[in-house]
């Protein structure tokens, strides 16, 4: 099984791991869902229950998918950092993703948590073929901090921009761990930050 080469253990890279594992993609999937289901939502009922429900969709059934990968040896850890192993995992976000838009959707969520999952569902499928067809280890990390950066000031301004320092810290750590280059994660992050700059809005 291929594996990853760890750098040295330095002050530099024991920051970059807390970064790259605090603010990991189901992290800050499960942070912008419910941020937007409450947002969006006409009351705290709605919000908990639409919210969770994207939460699983993008965040929780992923990343339960993926670590249970990882105790069968299937992957080499849990940001599955290895680009031949990347296949399964992006598909089962693209899946359960698009499920969970189909399943707001159905239950009446509010249009602007819709768009969003559709909006996350339209990056991973550019991911996807990249990683895939291209064989490009595009990152996934920097994807989902730029997109939630650019889709927090969609909602609410130019205040949001306050959470961008969050957004180059994820792209830094990745770079630090030698889990990415420069260019993976400048391209991940266009590809997240397109998403919901231009997606998310044109659909709610």
């Amino acid at each position: 099984m291929p594996t990853t080469v760890e750098p040295a253990a330095t002050p530099a890279t024991r920051l970059a791991k807390l970064v790259t594992d605090v603010l990991s993609p189901a992290v800050l999937v499960a942070t912008l869902t419910l941020i937007v289901a409450w947002h969006s939502a006409t009351n705290t009922a709605q919000a908990l229950a639409v919210g969770l429900v994207a939460a699983a969709a993008g965040s929780f059934i992923p990343i339960t998918y993926i670590l249970r990968g990882v105790r069968h040896g299937r992957w080499t850890d849990h940001h599955v950092g290895v680009r031949e192993q990347r296949k399964l995992p992006i598909l089962i976000c693209v899946l359960s993703t698009a499920a969970g838009a189909v399943v707001l959707a159905t239950i009446g969520a509010p249009q602007q948590l819709i768009a969003l999952v559709i909006a996350m569902v339209a990056a991973l499928l550019v991911a996807w073929p990249v990683t895939l067809l291209l064989r490009w280890k595009i990152s996934i990390h920097a994807l989902v901090a730029a997109g939630t950066t650019t889709a927090l000031t969609v909602i609410y301004g130019p205040l949001a921009l306050v959470t961008a320092p969050i957004a180059v810290a994820v792209c830094w750590s990745r770079v630090v761990l030698r889990d990415h280059t420069l260019g993976h994660v400048v391209a991940g992050a266009a590809v997240g930050t397109a998403a919901m700059a231009l997606l998310f809005p044109a659909l709610f």
